[in-house]
Order: C-alpha cells, then structure tokens, then sequence
C-alpha cells in the first residue's frame, strides 16, 4: 500500500486475506461478505457481480497495544473490498445501525481511515419512512470520516477499477441492526455506476423523498482528531483519544446536529 497505518499489514487481494508483521496480531481467516449477503438491498437484487464482495479482519493492532485495547473495550478492525460492479451498482455493504453496546448502553460511533483507493461513506439520520439528513462523504488515501452513533450507513468502493481498504476504530462489544434498512430494501439513496466510472444516485422509492448532501472528508478537530496521522498512530501517542468511540455520551454535544 502507498499508506502506512502506523503498524505493518498487507491486503492481500487475489485471496481477500490480510497479512501481518511479526509484532503485528490479527486473525489469520478473514471474514467474506458475498453478493447474497446484500441482494435484498439492491436495486436490482438480480445483478450480477463479484461472489466475494469485501473482507473483514476484527481486532488488529501491534501485539505490545494488544492488553490496553481489551482493557479499553477499543478494537480495531481493517476491511478490503473488491474491484468491479455489481450490474449497475457499486459494490458495498448492505447498510446497517450500530446496535446498542451493553458496556456503554449506546450506540457507537466509527472512525475509517481510507488506505487505498477511493470510499464512500454513506449514512442517514434514521432507517425509517423520513431518513431524515443524508450525506455521501467521498474520501481518498489518508482520509478520515467519522458515522456518529445511532445514523444507518454502509461503506462503498467509490472506484469500480480499484480494491479499496480501510482500518477502524469500533467498540469491542459491537452488534449491528439491520432491522431498518431490510425493512425499506436498501439505503435511501442507491449509488450507481454510469458512464467514466463515475458513482451517481438514485432514490429509493421505500422511503420518503430526501435530499442527498454529497460532500470529501474532512477534518475533525473538535475530537482532537489530526491530519495526516495514522488513526492507529494516534491512539499510541495518546490512549484515551478515542475513548468516544467507547463511551459516546462524552461527546454527546458534538453528535447532535453533527454533520459529517
């Protein structure tokens, strides 16, 4: 990869693995999502496209961080998706709330961090008839972009020709409702693949029309969040930075009306 993370690891695409550096800890099978996994949140559930759509590899870090992250209920998790296209539908998750964590009583939020290629993260207020604000942030190599809690989202490869990876910061006791998004067969917004590759949308005829704010990542000072600094690296320098992501209701002023 041309980023560094702050530890070493490699995706490995032709088998959808992750491969790790000695000091570097990570399960050796990573988990697939496949095509039938999401044909019900599609537009076109009858598309054809990749079997294997992305992987995931849960609880990842530099074996010396390993006791600290268990201890902080913090967990890192590193996701590789596929090249291509699924019909005329960009490959991505099937969209889901994060659920609520027993350890804190909350929803969680999460914290990406683009490796290569190019993401897009999707997320609404609400997986209900009125989705209430929609954003599609668009995020390169280095980004960071942050779902605050409660929001339904899904995470696409916003480059059909190119894999695309990305590392985040989640809760440990992680759970996810899809309840919402199955209910209403999708997303608000379906993001299609038309002419030079380009992702454009359009609306899901399940939910109340909405109004869709496409927008690049940005920078989050008021988390103390820094540029051009491996989220990884981040938590090393300073342990308690995420502590939001585990206990939420810290930031509790920042959420409300937060916007992407």
């Amino acid at each position: 990869m041309d980023f560094y993370p702050g530890f070493l690891i490699e995706p490995d695409h032709e088998n959808m693995l992750f491969h790790y550096g000695k000091d570097v800890f990570g399960p050796k099978i990573a988990e697939c999502r496949r095509l039938e996994d999401i044909r019900k949140s599609l537009k076109n559930p009858k598309a054809c496209g990749p079997d294997i759509l992305y992987s995931i590899a849960m609880d990842v870090g530099q074996l010396k961080d390993r006791e600290d992250l268990v201890r902080r209920n913090l967990l890192y998790g590193v996701v590789q998706y596929a090249a291509g296209t699924i019909g005329e539908e960009t490959i991505r998750s099937q969209g889901h709330i994060h659920a609520i964590s027993p350890s804190c009583n909350s929803s969680t939020p999460e914290v990406y961090e683009i490796w290569e290629g190019t993401a897009i993260i999707y997320m609404q207020e609400f997986a209900e008839d009125i989705p209430g604000r929609c954003f599609a942030v668009t995020a390169k190599v280095g980004d960071v972009v942050i779902v605050p809690p409660n929001w339904a989202h899904c995470t696409i490869n916003g480059d059909s020709k190119k894999y695309m990876s990305f590392g985040a910061w989640c809760i440990r006791d992680y759970g996810f409702d899809y309840a919402g998004i199955r209910a209403h067969n999708g997303i608000a917004h379906f993001p299609m693949i038309k002419q030079r590759n380009q992702v454009t949308w359009q609306s899901n005829p399940a939910y109340k029309q909405s109004e869709l704010i496409c927008t690049s990542a940005r920078s989050y000072p008021e988390l103390g969040i820094r540029k051009n600094v491996p989220i990884y690296t981040q938590y090393q320098q300073n342990p308690e930075l995420f502590a939001f992501v585990t206990h939420p209701q810290i930031a509790k002023s920042i959420w409300i009306d937060f916007e992407p």
